[in-house]
């Protein structure tokens, strides 16, 4: 009976994190008020969150516009269907990669450095020290980090999104020789701004959340060891990882599977 025992253990160990991360998800929702109040400090996260990501994430978009041009347009012209390139490419990184490898790349860059912030001030005590001047952590420290990651997300999704369909656009148009005119007004008649964009925002809002609440939870729950906050960083990215992944099959489910 040992090893019903042990599954039993991990079981309670794995609902009781699940319901410590409800519980503090639920305490930062509850300070997101008081950091509406301090919209300073959300500014300043915002640039060290969604700004000094640009880097990776416009030259990723434009690597991805590049390759996928390409695929697309080998693929498409054996069935005769090339004109159909500035439509595929622009539907495939609205709709999914957009949103997606944004959401991967943040989770890498951002969300490792939110947690490894939040995990030296805790071992430094400085969160400690925040809770004995009777100001709360979350409010002040956690709260303007986690509305600056909902923010700063659909943000970065919509610019890499661009990003790409401009790197296709050079590539199809001034490397393999498709109509300029045809690549732009293919999109303009068969991309739907609600259906398509809008979905795509809404993807990338749902993933700022999940990455950033992820980062942060780590983060405030690590060992206060150097260990500790490097095991954190490294939760932090397979986690959000494969929450991602698992909620874009969902959500994709529930948003194109009717259509």
């Amino acid at each position: 009976m040992n090893w019903l025992s042990s599954i039993g253990a991990w079981a309670l160990r794995v609902v009781a994190g699940w319901g410590r991360a409800a519980m503090f998800l639920a305490d930062l929702l509850r300070a997101l008020p008081a950091s509406l109040r301090r919209f300073s400090l959300v500014v300043v996260q915002i640039h060290a969150i969604g700004n000094r990501s640009l880097v990776i994430i416009l030259a990723s978009g434009m690597a991805v516009g590049f390759v996928l041009a390409l695929q697309m347009y080998y693929a498409l012209a054996t069935y005769g269907a090339a004109e159909s390139l500035g439509l595929v490419v622009n539907l495939s990184l609205v709709r999914e990669l957009g949103p997606v490898v944004t959401a991967l790349l943040f989770a890498g860059r951002a969300g490792t450095s939110l947690t490894a912030e939040i995990g030296l001030m805790k071992a430094g005590e400085q969160i400690a020290a925040l809770e004995l001047m009777a100001i709360d952590p979350r409010q002040r420290v956690l709260a303007p980090r986690f509305l600056a990651g909902a923010i700063s997300m659909p943000l970065l999704a919509a610019m890499f999104s661009a990003i790409g369909i401009l790197g296709a656009w050079l590539v199809a148009v001034g490397l393999i020789g498709v109509d300029p005119g045809n690549f732009w007004s293919i999109q303009q008649g068969g991309v739907d701004v609600w259906r398509d964009v809008g979905n795509g925002v809404i993807k990338s809002s749902v993933f700022g959340l999940i990455c950033t609440s992820v980062a942060l939870y780590q983060g405030y729950v690590t060992e206060a060891t150097p260990e500790g906050v490097a095991y954190a960083t490294t939760r932090t990215v397979v986690i959000s990882s494969l929450a991602v992944l698992g909620v874009d099959f969902i959500l994709t489910a529930l948003m194109f599977s009717a259509r």
